[in-house]
């Protein structure tokens, strides 16, 4: 299940901007070059993911405003054939971030289901019992 679809990328973006985006491989068409927005979505999905699967089981029931949102950020970026502008680049980096804040768990998702349980401490428990043999009763023959 993507995060994010064609439609809502229209709506927040404007079909231009997709057109300006993804309409430069070849002749120029004037229309959005759907293969380039699926690889996209799918770049920002799993791209999306991997920072969620360090907290939370995939795939996830329900997408959050939150996600959505990411996955339009990126999806954006990524389907920039040429150079993003300043602002794209920048609001993929803070997309970015926002992605290590969740992972990290600074910020926590309203999804169903249990975030996984975090790793326990990794303490060794040693065994050191009396030594035999010591200094002090070697006396004599050390």
């Amino acid at each position: 299940m993507a995060y994010c679809t064609l439609e809502q990328l229209i709506d927040r973006y404007g079909n231009q901007f997709l057109v300006d985006a993804t309409d430069c491989e070849g002749a120029a068409t004037g229309e959005i070059n759907l293969p380039t927005i699926d690889r996209a979505i799918a770049d920002a999905d799993a791209l999306i993911d991997g920072y969620l699967a360090a907290r939370y089981s995939l795939p996830i029931a329900t997408t959050p405003d939150l996600v959505r949102e990411l996955s339009l950020t990126i999806s954006a970026y990524k389907a920039h054939s040429q150079v993003a502008s300043e602002k794209i680049r920048k609001d993929y980096e803070d997309a970015i971030k926002t992605l290590l804040q969740i992972s990290r768990g600074d910020i926590r998702l309203n999804i169903d289901g249990a975030e996984p349980s975090t790793a326990g401490a990794t303490l060794i428990k040693t065994n050191n019992p009396e030594r035999p043999m010591t200094a002090d009763s070697m006396k004599g023959y050390i």
